[in-house]
């Protein structure tokens, strides 16, 4: 028997109809498999760093051996200024080489199996229409609210951070979001001038399936992100890998996901063939 699911009327907390859901939300739970992929995934995000190899080790020293009652450590050549018979080229001493640098030489980026990634979003999906998964990451829900969370296209036409706000708070996360507003906080130092001047938590994903203004909106509402069904993945349904986001979706998003099916269901209908 197919699921369906409720579609929620934008402007109004009435029902606007039912709607049947793809074969992606009968995937089974998979936290580890989840787990594995997000990890994987955002490794292809990082940039490779290093260390100047000769850092910390450009200094004329050497040790003066025994005999002196100081540790035999190699020590700057020279007399008459500061740094001179200051500990120098080794690790573990100020001004001294890093023990272990990290070398730009390194391999970190992680392969992931294709079957294993469609299999982790399509977990993911499917993860999202259950609200003790939900809650357990700490989202704040009204008790009207019936996951997954499916709203009429409407929603997809929003032109304004203000109308889509009020929106979400119509459809009952208005808890959710202030719990994200709330957790909003300045950073300083280095994160600060680089660009990243805050953090705040995370609130709903909203997922569309047409191509609109809306996805100009992301991030304009503290915690809240909109994408589009295509560009969505395990790293947008599990931040941090801690299952499972609030996701709410447009019927188009869930009419686009009819074509995401999980490796197991493939299986599965070349053995009833």
């Amino acid at each position: 028997m197919a699921l369906k699911a409720k579609v929620i009327a934008v402007g109004s907390s009435g029902k606007e109809g039912e709607m049947e859901l793809p074969p992606v939300f009968e995937t089974p739970y998979r936290p580890e498999v989840i787990h594995k992929t997000y990890v994987n995934l955002l490794s292809h995000s990082y940039q490779r760093q290093g260390r100047y190899p000769a850092a910390g080790e450009m200094v004329s020293a050497e040790s003066r051996n025994t005999g002196l009652g100081i540790a035999r450590l190699a020590r700057a050549r020279g007399e008459g200024f500061p740094r001179a018979g200051q500990a120098a080229s080794v690790a573990g001493v100020r001004h001294g080489r890093v023990a272990h640098p990290p070398e730009s030489w390194k391999n970190i980026y992680k392969k992931v199996n294709e079957k294993e990634r469609k299999l982790g979003l399509c977990s993911a999906i499917a993860a999202t229409a259950r609200r003790d998964l939900v809650e357990r990451r700490g989202h704040k829900l009204a008790k009207k609210i019936e996951l997954p969370l499916v709203v009429s296209n409407a929603i997809e036409s929003i032109a304004k951070a203000k109308e889509l706000k009020k929106t979400l708070v119509d459809l009952g996360i208005g808890e959710d979001l202030a719990r994200a507003l709330y957790s909003h906080k300045p950073r300083s130092g280095t994160a600060r001038r680089r660009g990243r001047e805050a953090r705040s938590g995370t609130s709903a994903l909203v997922v569309v399936g047409n191509d609109s203004n809306l996805t100009n909106l992301s991030r304009t509402i503290p915690g809240v992100d909109i994408k589009h069904a295509r560009d969505v993945s395990v790293l947008d349904f599990a931040p941090g890998s801690k299952p499972i986001r609030l996701t709410i979706f447009s019927q188009n998003a869930v009419d686009y996901m009819k074509n995401v099916r999980a490796p197991q269901h493939n299986v599965m209908e070349l053995l009833n063939k």
